[in-house]
């Protein structure tokens, strides 16, 4: 192996006494955290398992009506909850409004809850938020005027609990195995986090970590432009439909996942 080789220049080098044992404890050292993160990668994959495209308009898109929902899913229809997940508008700072294609799919009445990850950046955006639904629940971003949002929020709906953090204080940004962390200290079954302004959803262990990515597409310090994208969670006691939007050439692209809460 790489280590066994490593041993053999030492060796060979007849280093002063003291001084390979020294060097033998740092590459046993670096050669257990190597295979730390390799398990952590194995443990985070990217949740793929039955997500495809699906038609808008019609009963499987959640933001054409009500009625749709219902004959889908049937008589249980009337305990499930459409909930809103966007975050890092930075509205009027970096962009300045949500693209017009999202607002033509969020109108008011359409969903029962919002979940919004912080750095919404101004009062007109809250505002804005709170004319699609009243019940919103946001954390404080990086750059938030309103200070009173708190870091940290848990929300239960249906028989699920989300989890709220803007993610600013993950060190690296995005890092699964940190996320993880706080999903454990929240004790709850999906952990919505944000500041990175990239999509992403991963299953990790038996839990969903979301990152809804930037609403309105703007630019983070390490990419100049991003993808806009929000996602609505289809609450039905311990499952959840996830559907995604992103804005593409103009065109808003959707795709759907699903998550049931084990044990």
């Amino acid at each position: 192996t790489n280590l066994d080789s490593l041993l053999l220049v030492v060796e060979h080098r007849k280093l002063p006494t003291g001084q390979p044992l020294l060097v033998l404890a740092r590459l046993q050292e670096f050669s257990a955290k190597r295979e730390r993160r390799k398990k952590e990668r194995r443990k985070a994959r990217f949740f793929e398992v039955s997500k495809r495209a699906w038609r808008s308009g019609g009963a499987s898109d959640p933001a054409a009506d009500g009625k749709g929902r219902e004959r889908e899913r049937g008589r249980g229809a009337s305990n499930m909850v459409l909930v809103l997940c966007l975050g890092d508008l930075h509205v009027p700072y970096r962009t300045s409004d949500l693209p017009q294609q999202f607002k033509d799919i969020l109108l008011p009445g359409k969903v029962q809850q919002i979940l919004c990850t912080g750095d919404v950046c101004s009062s007109e955006m809250f505002s804005y938020l709170k004319s699609i639904c009243t019940n919103v629940h946001i954390v404080k971003g990086q750059f938030d005027e309103d200070h009173s949002y708190p870091e940290t929020k848990v929300v239960k709906i249906g028989d699920l609990k989300f989890g709220l953090v803007h993610g600013h204080t993950v060190i690296p940004w995005g890092d699964i195995s940190s996320l993880g962390m706080i999903q454990r200290q929240l004790d709850v079954d999906i952990l919505i986090s944000g500041h990175t302004h990239e999509f992403r959803t991963y299953a990790y262990e038996d839990k969903l970590l979301v990152n809804p990515g930037s609403a309105t597409g703007a630019y983070s310090r390490k990419e100049p432009s991003t993808t806009p994208s929000f996602c609505l969670f289809d609450v039905d006691a311990s499952k959840a439909t996830i559907y995604t939007y992103k804005l593409k050439d103009g065109e808003v692209k959707k795709e759907k996942m699903f998550f049931e809460k084990r044990g």
